[in-house]
Order: C-alpha cells, then sequence, then structure tokens
C-alpha cells in the first residue's frame, strides 16, 4: 500500500530514506538486540543465526548483487516485499527454491530492515527443525 511517498507493509515504511546506506553492522545490531541471536557465518560470509538456523546473512553467490543480504522469510512474504519495492527486495534463480528474500542494504531504510529482522526472527523460531537422516553403516 503506497502511504505519503513510502510503501508500507504492516505500517513500516519501506523505502530508504537515501541518506546513508546501511551495511552488516547495521545488521548486526539490530539483530542481537533480537533474543537468542548470535553471529556466525555462512559460506564464509557474515551471518546471524538463532539457535544455530540462518537468520540473515551477506549474499555470497555470484548471482546477488554486492551488497545483498539474504534474509530469512516466508515464500509468500518475500513475493509480496519484490512486488511493493522491487528496487529494494528481489531474487535470484538460485534462491527461488530456499525461503528467502535478497536486499540491497543500499536502498532498504533501518526502520524496514529492523522489521525485517524482526520478521525473519519469528519465522525462523516458528520453523519446524529438520530431522537428518540417519546415516547407513558403512558397507563391509
Amino acid at each position: 500500500m503506497r502511504n505519503g511517498g513510502y510503501v508500507t507493509m504492516g505500517g513500516v515504511p519501506r523505502r530508504r530514506d537515501r541518506t546513508q546506506a546501511l551495511t552488516f553492522a547495521d545488521v548486526r545490531r539490530f539483530a542481537l538486540a533480537l533474543p537468542d541471536v548470535e553471529e556466525s557465518t555462512m559460506y564464509g560470509a557474515p551471518a546471524m543465526k538463532l539457535h544455530g538456523r540462518l537468520l540473515a546473512c551477506m549474499a555470497s553467490h555470484k548471482s546477488a548483487e554486492p551488497g545483498t543480504l539474504v534474509v530469512c522469510v516466508d515464500f509468500d512474504d518475500r513475493d509480496e516485499l519484490i512486488a511493493a519495492e522491487p528496487a529494494v527486495y528481489y531474487t535470484k534463480e538460485h534462491y527461488i527454491g530456499y525461503a528467502s528474500v535478497l536486499v540491497r542494504l543500499s536502498r532498504i531504510h533501518s526502520d524496514a530492515l529492523r522489521d525485517l529482522l524482526l520478521a525473519a526472527h519469528r519465522f525462523v523460531s516458528t520453523k519446524p527443525r529438520r530431522t537428518r537422516r540417519p546415516r547407513r553403516a558403512g558397507r563391509s
């Protein structure tokens, strides 16, 4: 929904005010304010995790634009974010099968990033954990 020049989702502004680009330091600051979040890495890139499960990380796949953050969100939320603000949110073929959205840190408003990380925290904390299949015994 458009409101005063800002695209809103849940009443939170989605367009960056363009005064300064956000960085992973901002992501770290916002994420660590959430319960049980820890700093980590994912594929060699800085990441934030909740109980060892990915919350957000800097995109490391070559298809992502530089300065892109990957944030775990529901597929429907991803589609809504991209439709509402394609200059900020996007996806690439590599990420289509993952419940995540790509975020241009240079274009997102700090309030929107904070809100998105909170939504990711809720999503990751309520998503059922995958159980690993037991390993097969080695062949003799």
